[in-house]
């Protein structure tokens, strides 16, 4: 059952882009008050913006104080993202780091900042995930483990803050048709070494997944109309290909699936 969305807050952690700015058109035009967190702004003259870095602990906290204001926080949205190809052996620390600090902690530093602002009326919470949190991208380990590790952590604070009325959903889109592509973090080859060939193959197929893929728009509109359902899944996969992607991964031989997997990526 839908219910009727007016006059409440929604903070978008990485609206100025892709998804996250796909889903911030649409929530203004269902009536909510659209409050976006990133480095740069989105482009919308209805949205607010405040400006800041997701991999900055005191700044994000800072921007949802904010972004809550008088009237709290209704809806919270992680879109955040970074990429980077590069191979295990020789990633430094310093990339891995940031992609973590975006991808995974920063999705926690929101929570926790955000929990404060729902518990007493209940809210909604949406992390997206990806599909490469269930089978490795190959030379993107970094950004499938950090994935992995939000769609456990949306798992756990499903069960944690059920209790207080805060719906809590984790939604994996494949690949997607966005600029997320092109600003991908890549190795060069007098990084990369031996690696060089097979990571370039990587990279272009999973470029072209990405760019056939589903278009943001379509990713944003499920992500708008898991709000207005009274019970959303705790795991939202977005369409029935990768839905059948993500069982098939489930069910059959590890060693089968990530052989098909190295396939994918030319490997």
């Amino acid at each position: 059952m839908e219910k009727t969305i007016s006059k409440k807050t929604a903070v978008i952690i990485g609206g100025s882009s892709g998804i996250g700015y796909e889903t911030c058109l649409r929530l203004v035009n269902r009536g909510w008050n659209v409050v976006n967190v990133s480095r740069t702004p989105c482009k919308s003259a209805k949205v607010t913006n405040i400006l800041a870095d997701a991999a900055d602990g005191a700044a994000l906290a800072a921007a949802i104080k904010k972004a809550a204001g008088k009237t709290g926080i209704s809806l919270l949205i992680y879109s955040a993202g970074f990429s980077m190809a590069a191979p295990i052996e020789f990633a430094k620390e310093e990339d891995y780091k940031y992609l973590f600090e975006v991808n995974f902690f920063g999705a926690l530093r929101a929570i926790q900042n955000t929990i404060p602002h729902m518990k007493e009326k209940g809210g909604r919470i949406i992390l997206i995930g990806s599909l490469g949190g269930a089978l490795p991208i190959v030379f993107d380990s970094f950004y499938s483990a950090s994935k992995a590790a939000l769609e456990m952590l949306c798992r756990a604070a499903y069960s944690e803050l059920k209790p207080y009325n805060i719906k809590v959903t984790g939604v994996l889109p494949g690949g997607t048709a966005t600029g997320f592509t092109f600003k991908r973090k890549i190795y060069n080859e007098s990084e990369t070494g031996r690696y060089a060939g097979s990571m370039n193959k990587a990279v272009a197929a999973l470029a072209n997944m990405e760019q056939s893929g589903m278009s943001p728009a379509a990713v944003a509109e499920i992500i708008c109309n898991l709000t207005t359902l009274d019970k959303p899944p705790v795991i939202k996969i977005c369409g029935a290909k990768n839905t059948a992607y993500r069982l098939f991964s489930r069910i059959m031989p590890e060693k089968v699936t990530l052989n098909i997997n190295d396939r994918m990526y030319n490997q």
